[in-house]
């Protein structure tokens, strides 16, 4: 791990930023490079009574909060947009050192995040209610109606490992936009980049006014998130993780509002008429990004049975492209998974697959402390390898007899967050959007395709509510009617 990081990681302040200031009652736990196992830092391990107090700081100054005018919500996160684009560069490095994840694809994380905040400072202006014709009704006549949005309250964020810095900046940004408070809870893998948000949130904040609680940050375990969840007091919870922990969050939360952004398998189908070349090159790009430690990355290839031999042929013969190794080159393509425990689960899926009837076509073996990128070919739909997440370097390749097989291979999975589909059809085009049980339908090109400002979320296992600031806003903001009979 370079001394860059290491550098940059000593710098930000120490403890953990509850309440007006710091609490360093604490323990302190490494946080690993994943390429060598190396130390970056010692980060702060928040408890019980940590996440207690930040409940308590921030209920405290939700008041204050929701009081802040449109300008100065928008003055703090054009602020934290400037000072995150001034260590643009710094956040790269630190990324890399605690993600694991290669240069390019953590240049494209920060670069995401910093039009992120910029995003949802333009979506202050557009928070707005409407008049009601409470006339209608006869019960209504001479009577004046119309609704605002108000914020929810305190909101409760926790980031999953694969993108810790633009996660956090999808819950904390919006929920400063819609005027509430924020305790966020960064993985425990991943808390460094977070750790700096915070400090350059609460910054802006106080020099526009506003109590630096509007953000605090609580590391720790399951235990600690636990508490945070269950606090009657709370207005949301938003999650970004796996199934799994998202269901439970949905049930120790209840009935407070919760949006989940939970896991997938992702689907590419690739019709008859497909560009073939263009389809395995989105292979190429969308299915090891991250190191496929991503829910949208592709995990599951549809081809019509027609052109299989082709597209298993063209993929084969450029999967060598994707370089293996050292995620601080820059030539790197797919680097080592967070820990070594995930290794083990792939690579033993990825045997269950082949024990069941699959053919390793390329990879399915550790090179360089990384999991090869990995083609297999006709997965049994009842393999974890096909029908879970398996968040890694890991596609699988089945066919169809039609287009319309195709499109409910796809739907029978559990998960729908996103799926793209292949064609030069315009009718398969609008037949897939029409037909795909998914949060969203991706045409030529990789479902793991994501502007943020638009709504993201998934359905039926992969979650419930919208991201993207204009969505997340109106998640965290509820709608205050508005009844006047004038005298």
């Amino acid at each position: 791990m370079g001394s860059s990081a290491s550098a940059i990681a000593s710098a930000i302040p120490r403890g953990l930023p509850i309440g007006p200031g710091r609490r360093e009652d604490l323990e302190f736990a490494p946080v690993v490079f994943p390429y060598d196992g190396s130390v970056v830092a010692q980060a702060p391990v928040g408890r019980v009574e940590h996440a207690e107090a930040a409940i308590e700081a921030g209920i405290a100054v939700a008041a204050q909060v929701a009081k802040l005018s449109s300008a100065s919500r928008r003055a703090i996160l054009l602020e934290v947009e400037c000072q995150l684009s001034r260590y643009q560069d710094d956040f790269v490095e630190l990324l890399i050192a605690e993600t694991g994840k290669t240069r390019s694809d953590c240049a494209v994380e920060v670069a995401r995040t910093i039009f992120a905040w910029s995003a949802a400072a333009e979506e202050v202006a557009h928070i707005h209610g409407e008049t009601v014709p409470l006339d209608m009704q006869e019960s209504g006549t001479g009577m004046i109606g119309f609704w605002v949005r108000k914020p929810i309250g305190l909101v409760i964020g926790i980031a999953g490992f694969n993108g810790p810095l633009l996660l956090a900046s999808h819950k904390i940004a919006p929920s400063i936009a819609a005027g509430c408070p924020i305790v966020c809870k960064p993985a425990p893998a991943t808390p460094l980049a977070t750790l700096w948000l915070a400090d350059i949130v609460r910054r802006a904040a106080e020099a526009n006014g506003a109590p630096p609680q509007i953000v605090q940050v609580v590391t720790g375990d399951a235990e600690v998130g636990r508490i945070l969840v269950t606090d009657p007091r709370i207005g949301a919870v938003s999650f970004t993780g796996s199934a799994a922990v998202g269901h439970q969050i949905a049930r120790d939360a209840a009935p407070r509002k919760t949006l989940l952004e939970l896991g997938s398998n992702a689907a590419l189908v690739v019709d008859i008429d497909a560009d073939l070349e263009k389809a395995v090159d989105a292979v190429l790009r969308g299915g090891f990004y991250f190191n496929g430690q991503a829910c949208i990355a592709i995990q599951r290839i549809i081809v019509c049975e027609q052109v299989l031999d082709e597209f298993v042929r063209k993929l084969t013969g450029r999967i060598g492209e994707l370089t293996v190794g050292d995620p601080r080159l820059s030539a790197t393509r797919v680097a080592p998974l967070i820990n070594e425990a995930s290794t083990t689960r792939v690579l033993a899926w990825v045997e269950q697959a082949e024990a069941a009837g699959a053919k390793v076509l390329h990879g399915g073996r550790v090179v360089d402390r990384t999991i090869e990128p990995t083609v297999l070919l006709d997965v049994p739909e009842s393999a974890n390898a096909w029908c879970e997440e398996i968040f890694a370097p890991v596609v699988a390749i089945r066919s169809a007899p039609d287009l319309a097989a195709a499109l409910a291979a796809v739907n029978r999975s559990r998960y729908g967050l996103h799926a793209s589909v292949f064609t030069r059809s315009l009718a398969t085009a609008f037949a897939a959007i029409d037909e795909l049980d998914v949060g969203g339908v991706v045409i030529n090109e990789v479902p793991g395709f994501r502007s943020d400002i638009m709504p993201y979320g998934g359905v039926k296992d992969s979650g419930i509510g919208r991201e993207g600031p204009r969505f997340a806003i109106e998640e965290l903001t509820v709608t205050r009617m508005a009844v006047i009979r004038p005298s």
